[in-house]
């Protein structure tokens, strides 16, 4: 990356912040050096953490103020009420034209709504979706709509599965990827009229996109496809479940591995392998859901992350500048315009 890009960082959203956010920045100084940093937020909280890291103060700009989306606060309310807070400031400043991209570990609703009314939706995208990816035996799947949509026609699904298809060709670097909507079974007769309507349409269109049928939820770990489709609501339940059940199974682990003496010193013999496992599987490595469809790159960090969490949705905001993905999906979507509309129409009809 050779080009400079600079980011809009709210620096006040989330349980931790500021700190997290300057220690992650920090983070990532040697690793993205052609980026510069925009922190939105309260120089009085913000600029002694800057004293502490002289290196950050040398790539940032603070931009202050003293308002704040609230993690409870309703987005119809952070949309009217909120126009002077970090959040809102941040996103203004990608849609002013003073950074490429946002981060931002506040409040979920309040940022996608505001970044939907800042930014727009690309050309041919009625609704954005939030994206993740995450390990499986076969690589890094990608998984969207994890929380935006909570209901869903045939329409948004077949538009998930394009964006999603794109970010995985041109990000995580699948050469073919193959796409599968999440349903309660694999069976065609399986499931409601929406993922009924948008698998005929995906298994009979002249989209250059490789979509596999129906998966079930036991599919995703297994990385049957790489790309899984699914509405906002059944999305966030799988996310939250994989994510409880790799902290049941930690914990598990620790148990038996304290139970016995013998069973410490196998895990001191396995202490390698352990760690290993347990970097596989540290959130903060997928910290970072992607608001695809928007008209300017916005990333959404968890809000309970550390600094090596926050460092990573860093990370992942440049990757997506970098690789030019809202480009990708708008030349797709302007290719495959033609085809999409006369076939959705057809399928719903």
């Amino acid at each position: 990356m050779s080009e400079r890009l600079t980011l809009s960082l709210d620096a006040m959203g989330g349980d931790n912040s500021p700190r997290i956010v300057v220690e992650g920045v920090n983070l990532v100084l040697k690793e993205l050096p052609n980026v510069d940093y925009l922190l939105f937020g309260d120089e009085a909280q913000i600029n002694p953490l800057l004293d502490e890291f002289p290196r950050v103060r040398d790539r940032c700009q603070v931009r202050h103020t003293t308002d704040v989306v609230d993690n409870d606060m309703k987005p119809a309310v952070a949309l009217r009420s909120a126009r002077q807070s970090s959040m809102r400031l941040a996103i203004n400043a990608v849609h002013d034209g003073e950074a490429d991209g946002v981060v931002s570990a506040g409040n979920t609703g309040a940022l996608m709504a505001i970044a939907k009314f800042v930014l727009k939706t690309l050309p041919g995208i009625k609704r954005p979706a939030i994206a993740g990816y995450f390990p499986t035996r076969n690589g890094d799947t990608v998984m969207l709509d994890l929380g935006a949509n909570i209901e869903c026609d045939a329409d948004n699904l077949v538009q998930f599965a394009v964006m999603g298809e794109v970010f995985s060709r041109n990000v995580l670097g699948v050469v073919e990827p193959s796409i599968g909507i999440l349903n309660v079974g694999a069976e065609g007769l399986k499931g409601n009229e929406a993922v009924k309507k948008a698998a005929a349409i995906l298994e009979n269109t002249n989209l250059p996109v490789k979509f596999y049928g129906f998966i079930e939820g036991n599919d995703i770990p297994i990385g049957t496809v790489d790309v899984v489709v699914t509405d906002g609501f059944t999305g966030n339940v799988a996310l939250k479940t994989a994510e409880g059940t790799i902290k049941m199974v930690g914990f598990y682990l620790r148990q038996a591995l304290m139970s016995s003496l013998l069973s410490r010193i196998g895990a001191i013999l396995a202490s390698f392998a352990l760690k290993k496992l347990k970097y596989q599987f540290n959130p903060s490595r997928y910290n970072g859901a992607m608001f695809l469809g928007l008209n300017g790159i916005c990333v959404k960090s968890h809000g309970g992350t550390d600094a090596y969490g926050f460092s990573h949705a860093i990370k992942v905001a440049v990757e997506m500048i970098s690789d030019g993905l809202n480009d990708a999906i708008k030349e797709d979507f302007a290719h495959l315009s033609e085809h999409t509309e006369k076939e959705i129409r057809a399928a719903s009809g």
